[in-house]
């Protein structure tokens, strides 16, 4: 699965704001970001949309392990809780799939194992592999 995370180090915005990927396997994969001064809000809680990229980038990850491109076509996230703490995590889980759709769950939780959100997302597996876009679109 090394393939997979080179793939998503591609993605420079999660990669700017320091996520890493930690375990992709099929259909599964965990995400953490070490949280910073510049991922809090105006009361000084990790930002919405922070979490938000983290538990897409693990969705994306899972999603993407077979190697072949999916992306994303609908996603709803809940906050539970405000996010405090020094790192947080995203585990993305495939809850049903078929060739062309792929459901994700995936429980956002801080550095005390309390989940602090939820993200359910719907995956379209298109034709292309991420071959074909790595050689259409180089670095």
């Amino acid at each position: 699965m090394t393939e997979i995370k080179n793939f998503f180090k591609r993605d420079r915005f999660a990669e700017s704001i320091g996520i890493e990927l930690l375990t992709v396997s099929l259909g599964y994969a965990k995400a953490k970001i070490d949280i910073k001064p510049e991922h809090l809000n105006g009361f000084r809680a990790v930002q919405g949309g922070v979490l938000f990229t983290l538990a897409d980038l693990a969705m994306a990850a899972a999603s993407n392990a077979n190697g072949q491109l999916a992306v994303s076509i609908n996603a709803s996230i809940n906050y539970i809780k405000s996010a405090y703490g020094t790192t947080i995590y995203a585990e993305a889980r495939e809850v049903s799939s078929n060739p062309k759709l792929a459901s994700y769950e995936v429980t956002i939780s801080n550095d005390k194992n309390e989940v602090i959100a939820t993200l359910q997302g719907l995956m379209y597996r298109k034709k292309e592999s991420l071959q074909d876009i790595i050689q259409k679109l180089p670095e």
